[in-house]
């Protein structure tokens, strides 16, 4: 495992435009002038969270995900962000997770935010899945799984003190007036799995007139916020993740090996 160099966007969306959004995030990539390992969007960075619009949803295989596939190329490195996908008659709040070489992962959105509809248009996804990218394993979610620490757990083999995953990711499109609680679950998060964490959060009002604030971090596995960005801020900002600091961390004060054994029910 390697030190692992991370790009984080925090930018506005275009509602419900996805040429507008992919030529804004197409500027926003090639701004990005340092090499990076990794590149995190917001959540359905290509329309923004219109939930009630079935007529957003690209087919899978689609202009957002073939999009992904050519900056991932162009950037070699990894890019991930999620898209509303139509495929067999089901809408899914799809992450991306798409390597250079154009092939992808993705992962469905399991808990759907009924406060806004989403579970009336969308079908919740059943699996997490575990991506690799130079030799770290990173859980990517999506926005509201943020509330539900159970299917963010970490877990552990107590023989070796092993983890699962080394970094948690979520994107999302949280609503200013509940980035208090954003901010206090990302580093609850960090700090009960041990392991590093990414949010990215969009900036700047919706079509539903809710605003946004960011509050995008990238944060250590003792909970410390490692990124310098500010709410509001429309920026790009690029940080290394310390593969020593976190074997050295995990070493020293192994709480894995007493964390309770479970099976999440279906």
């Amino acid at each position: 495992m390697q030190d692992l160099k991370v790009s984080i966007v925090q930018t506005y969306l275009h509602w419900e435009n996805v040429d507008a959004n992919l030529r804004h995030f197409t500027e926003k990539l090639n701004a990005i002038k340092e090499e990076t390992d990794l590149i995190v969007l917001p959540e359905m960075f290509t329309t923004g969270f219109a939930v009630e619009r079935e007529k957003v949803a690209e087919e899978h295989g689609g202009k957002g995900l073939q999009w992904m596939q050519q900056k991932a190329k162009e950037k070699n490195c990894v890019i991930t962000g999620s898209i509303a996908v139509k495929e067999n008659e089901e809408l899914s709040n799809r992450l991306y997770w798409v390597k250079p070489d154009g092939t992808y992962q993705f992962y469905n959105k399991r808990h759907l935010f009924k406060m806004a509809g989403e579970h009336k248009h969308f079908t919740a996804g059943e699996e997490k899945i575990i991506v690799e990218l130079k030799g770290w394993k990173i859980c990517p979610l999506i926005c509201y799984d943020l509330r539900f620490p159970v299917w963010s757990r970490n877990k552990w083999n107590k023989e070796t003190n092993t983890a699962d995953y080394d970094v948690l990711l979520y994107v999302a499109n949280w609503p200013e007036v509940r980035s208090y609680p954003w901010k206090q679950l990302l580093i609850a998060r960090a700090i009960e799995n041990q392991s590093y964490l990414i949010g990215v959060n969009r900036i700047g009002e919706d079509g539903n007139k809710f605003s946004h604030s960011g509050d995008s971090a990238v944060i250590n596995p003792r909970g410390e916020i490692m990124s310098k960005i500010n709410a509001h801020e429309d920026t790009v900002e690029t940080i290394m993740l310390s593969q020593s600091y976190l074997e050295e961390f995990r070493k020293v004060f192994p709480v894995g090996s007493d964390a309770d054994d479970f099976t999440l029910g279906s």
